[in-house]
């Protein structure tokens, strides 16, 4: 059958325990009739997932940016060359699919899943889709950055059918990228992951933390680089940068006049001065010489709770968000350029391990305090901000992620074709 001997080298891979590495946070969608608080406090959970009483997921101690990493992806480069040699995988038909269907399209679905080693062939091929199909279709969406429902909805099929000869391009781009940052890169370091929309915490060659995020849109992309965190704001002030000033800004306000009064963002002219928001002419460009700050408090700041200072030539940071429930989207590609970071407390703490005073139980304590205050680290911490898309982990799993920039050469690939237009609104950093 095509693809089972890459079944075969990879299947006790998948069967041993399928690595979540790039899912970094909560893997579920919030129910809509949910209150939006309620979803904002779910999106925070530390949430784990089994496929099955044989197969569980958890989360990948290897760094993506370690030679590991890039040792498994190289491995997977051969595995793929060999299945590209022998033709791939077969397309699986546009045909809504979940547990209990029952069908021809299941047959194709089973031949596609056990080709890319997702599914043991020992399964079989039958029209039914049983519960070992379901499993299958889970460890094959947390491979592509997807929640793990198990249906076949439309992102999935469309990942379905990336042909393999596509995803052996993904790899083969993705490997260069991988050996630059296989040296040493610190004993402790932050890396964001932009298609995947998840920042890693490493610590002494290991993840320490896993982070889901919210990167730059695709007409506001977060840009690749290297640079430390220096400094924690807590309690932030949000101050409307000057290129938003116009692209937002002032149409917000053409719309609505109330709108930064509703927002709570005041307007401060050159010497320092409030001013009113009606006394500017929004119909010209009056409203580019003044400067927008945004009141404290998590519940109508932007920031939210935390600002993470990265000194950078793109005026970037990281931030907390009020709208957390962004984290168990598939699709987090929200801001205008900075990255907000789910379970910031935790990542804040990591990041003052070496500042006296500064544990846990003392980082709640000045949020709830409400008190702005600003703590540079003792020991900055190195961050990279890279962009892969495709990459393999030790135990045999290769992961892949929409290029989003398309900066892979190939076109965006269908995940971030399927995301849809987003109306006009003031973004969040």
């Amino acid at each position: 059958m095509t693809g089972s001997r890459f079944a075969r080298v990879d299947r006790r891979a998948f069967l041993s325990g399928v690595a979540v590495c790039a899912l970094a946070g909560a893997t579920f969608v919030p129910l809509a009739a949910r209150a939006q608080q309620a979803d904002d406090d779910q999106a925070e959970w530390r949430q784990s997932y089994e496929t099955s009483d044989r197969v569980s997921i958890g989360r990948e101690s290897t760094p993506t940016l370690s030679p590991a990493t890039v040792d498994a992806t190289e491995k997977a480069i051969e595995l793929y060359q060999s299945l590209v040699s022998r033709g791939g995988w077969n397309a699986v038909p546009a045909v809504e699919l979940k547990i209990g269907s029952k069908s021809k399209a299941v047959q194709a679905l089973r031949q596609r899943l056990v080709a890319s080693g997702d599914l043991d062939q020992e399964a079989g091929m039958g029209p039914v889709f049983d519960s070992f199909v379901d499993a299958a279709v889970k460890r094959f969406q947390v491979r592509h950055g997807l929640n793990p429902t198990g249906d076949v909805n439309d992102a999935t099929l469309a990942e379905l059918n990336v042909p393999a000869e596509a995803r052996l391009q993904q790899l083969q781009t993705n490997i260069v990228r991988l050996r630059a940052y296989s040296g040493d890169l610190g004993r402790r370091f932050v890396m964001v992951n932009i298609p995947s929309a998840a920042v890693e915490t490493v610590e002494d060659g290991a993840v320490h933390s896993h982070h889901a995020a919210g990167v730059g849109k695709i007409d506001r992309q977060s840009p690749i680089m290297q640079t430390k965190a220096t400094e924690v704001n807590f309690n932030p002030f949000w101050t409307v940068p000057p290129s938003l000033i116009k692209k937002d800004l002032i149409p917000k306000m053409q719309a609505d006049p109330t709108y930064l009064t509703d927002e709570k963002i005041r307007v401060f002219n050159k010497e320092g001065q409030e001013v009113s928001p009606q006394s500017i002419n929004w119909n010209s460009d009056e409203a580019t010489h003044y400067k927008y700050r945004q009141d404290q408090g998590a519940d109508l700041n932007s920031l939210g709770f935390v600002r993470i200072n990265i000194p950078n030539p793109y005026g970037v940071y990281m931030h907390d968000t009020p709208s957390k429930g962004v984290f168990g989207d598939d699709f987090r590609f929200v801001s205008s350029g900075c990255v907000r970071v789910q379970d910031v407390r935790d990542y804040v703490a990591w990041l003052l391990e070496d500042n006296p005073g500064w544990g846990r139980d003392q980082i709640d304590e000045v949020i709830r305090s409400g008190d702005r205050v600003d703590v540079k680290l003792t020991t900055p911490v190195p961050v990279y901000w890279v962009y892969v898309t495709a990459w393999a982990t030790p135990d045999g799993i290769v992961q892949f992620r929409p290029d989003i920039y398309q900066r892979d050469g190939s076109g965006p690939g269908p995940l971030a074709s399927a995301i849809p237009a987003q109306p006009l609104a003031l973004p969040q950093d």
